[in-house]
């Protein structure tokens, strides 16, 4: 009688070893690996667009071309417009120090006594005189701190110089993208092949879903604080807003950075606290418009991943693997998801489960 013949641990030990070589490969070579890293996420999200100009009859090269310049110009234009900007808020920062000790010794500290009462004894006339003896000092050391970290700034330029390759990396990924799915998917073993085209269209789906979907939820929150921002009034808004755009990829912490920065800056540049409360008002308006419309309509909850893996995710690649983690954490968290859902899938379907 034919026996069937067991599949032994082999080849699982192989992939589990193959695994963590990669891991450790990205580890070891974090630095090398990021213009690449980068350039290989915006080829994934940018991909479907470069296919809809083949469909409109332009070659692949063109078509690869016109995205990546496309791709680029925006990169570029969000940094000029975000950087000088924050840079002014800086300088104005330190210009307006002063101010924040007036406000702290007329209007801040003695709130806090009329409602602190008898529980908070607050001594404020030695709190405003340590605050005005080492105001000098303060400015000091932030003048100090902008100066190094401006020349440090420098070095990370010239450090960045990798990036230049960015827009040749991310042309030639554009270009080369379908020749490569095509190889990868020649060199799985036929056996295989249905397992593999299915688990691999799951996890494009999930990616897919999750990183365009999240971009364009990025860009949106960014206009609704940045436009929000400006109409209030607030110097530096739009770049304030932008900022907290681009950090909602991270539940809760854009809204927070960004709630947090334009308070500073409200408190700083408003008479009153009528300009603070229609800031908070801003942001209050962008958490609700996200949270129950923006994220649920072009995200959607059909992907899974919950804000608790999210936070989980970007922390413990970011402490593995440093900024290189940041940017792979979100898509192999994706990853994760699907073969969790392939192997509990496999697991009901057992004879192990279904055995009485």
């Amino acid at each position: 009688m034919y026996q069937k013949k067991k599949r032994g641990y082999k080849p699982w030990i192989v992939m589990a070893a193959v695994l963590c070589f990669m891991v450790w490969l990205f580890y070891a070579l974090g630095n090398i690996l990021t213009p690449f890293i980068v350039a290989a996420v915006l080829a994934y999200v940018l991909n479907p667009l470069v296919e809809w100009l083949q469909r409109k009859r332009f070659k692949r090269g063109i078509a690869s071309m016109m995205v990546m310049i496309l791709a680029l110009l925006v990169l570029f234009a969000l940094l000029l417009i975000i950087v000088p900007m924050l840079i002014a808020q800086v300088g104005n920062l330190i210009d307006r120090l002063p101010q924040i000790v007036d406000f702290l010794q007329n209007v801040l500290l003695p709130w806090l006594n009329r409602v602190g009462g008898d529980f908070i004894d607050i001594d404020n006339e030695s709190i405003v005189a340590w605050l005005q003896s080492h105001m000098g000092e303060l400015s000091n050391t932030l003048k100090t701190v902008m100066s190094t970290v401006m020349k440090q700034s420098g070095n990370v330029v010239a450090g960045l110089t990798n990036l230049m390759l960015l827009p040749f990396l991310l042309y030639y990924f554009l270009l080369d993208w379908k020749r490569w799915s095509y190889g990868i998917n020649a060199l799985v073993p036929r056996r295989f092949i249905d397992g593999y085209t299915r688990i691999t269209s799951n996890m494009d789906r999930v990616l897919g879903e999750f990183l365009r979907g999240q971009l364009m939820v990025m860009l949106i929150m960014g206009l609704i604080y940045g436009i929000g921002l400006m109409l209030v009034g607030l110097d530096s808004g739009f770049a304030i807003g932008m900022i907290a755009g681009i950090l909602v990829f991270v539940p809760y912490l854009g809204a927070f950075t960004g709630l947090l920065l334009a308070t500073i800056a409200a408190v700083l540049q408003f008479p009153s606290w009528t300009g603070v409360l229609m800031v908070w008002g801003v942001f209050g308006i962008g958490q609700f418009l996200e949270s129950f419309f923006i994220t649920p309509k072009i995200v959607g909850d059909r992907i899974g991943l919950s804000p608790f893996w999210v936070i989980f995710a970007l922390m413990a690649f970011g402490q593995l693997m440093g900024f290189v983690g940041m940017l792979i954490g979100l898509p192999l968290a994706a990853v994760t998801l699907v073969l969790v859902r392939e192997g509990v899938a496999a697991y009901f379907d057992s004879r192990f489960y279904k055995h009485k």
